[in-house]
């Protein structure tokens, strides 16, 4: 009897410390990986920022996979979110304007890039972005990691705040494309790296930063076997062949560093 009493009370405890686990808000800025009761409560406790990740399909040469931008912005922007503290993070914008396609232009040339018209894509994030003040979020951020649509994102944000009145805010740091942009270039120059090498589209640059974010997505023993790529392959200005993980991460260290500095003087109240 006395051991049956204790396999019992053995249950009760493990089946207790279960259900205990089971209530604890899981430890993630993901907004997809939160109930809609663990967000309110979230931003009822000061969570007021969002970060709205936007990406893209397109192509990047041979060597790099056209989720490219996705998987950088969901990188960088959860990084963001961690080390600003009080920031959740939505799901990635995936559909962003990349060309025509009657006839195909720009990164529609080549298979796998997905486009949208412009007036669609700022329509999308501006309805976005009125989701989640209207959830009480009272700092929406957009973070581009494409160069092509940073225009769309200051007339979205403009719009919005034109709208909002103050009640909300619409933040687009320029910070984050720039850091990712001519300040990694730069970066890279100082270490003693050429201009044609470092490029501006599925260069050195662009594949050092998807080593260190995203390393299964380069395919790199073709890119340091293969042939100096050019643009007939979708490689602009540049050559991948020494990039390395190592190299990208002084990028993502200096897009995180200066993101989070900006976003912590706009959000500051007034």
């Amino acid at each position: 009897m006395h051991s049956l009493s204790l396999r019992a009370l053995a249950c009760g405890l493990l089946l207790l410390v279960s259900q205990a686990g089971l209530a604890q808000t899981p430890r993630t800025v993901l907004l997809e990986n939160l109930t809609w009761t663990e967000i309110r409560d979230q931003v009822h406790a000061g969570k007021t920022t969002i970060i709205i990740p936007i990406g893209g399909t397109e192509q990047s040469g041979p060597g790099i996979a056209v989720g490219k931008h996705n998987a950088r912005a969901a990188f960088l922007a959860q990084k963001i979110a961690e080390r600003l503290g009080n920031a959740l993070v939505a799901p990635v914008v995936a559909y962003v304007p990349e060309g025509g396609y009657a006839p195909p232009s720009s990164h529609m040339r080549f298979p796998g890039t997905i486009t949208i018209p412009d007036a669609v894509f700022e329509q999308m994030l501006e309805s976005a972005a009125q989701s989640f003040a209207v959830h009480g979020f009272r700092h929406i951020v957009f973070l581009g990691d494409h160069g092509g649509y940073q225009k769309d994102l200051d007339q979205v944000a403009a719009r919005l705040n034109k709208a909002w009145a103050g009640k909300a805010r619409a933040i687009v740091p320029p910070e984050y494309y720039a850091s990712a942009s001519d300040g990694y270039a730069q970066q890279l120059r100082q270490r003693g790296y050429r201009d044609d090498e470092i490029g501006t589209h599925a260069g050195l640059a662009d594949t050092s930063l998807q080593l260190a974010v995203a390393p299964q997505m380069v395919r790199q023993d073709l890119l340091q076997h293969g042939p100096r790529l050019g643009q007939a392959d979708g490689v602009y200005g540049g050559d991948p062949r020494r990039a390395s993980a190592d190299l990208g991460q002084l990028g993502v260290d200096a897009i995180v560093l200066h993101t989070v500095e900006a976003l912590r003087k706009d959000t500051q109240a007034p």
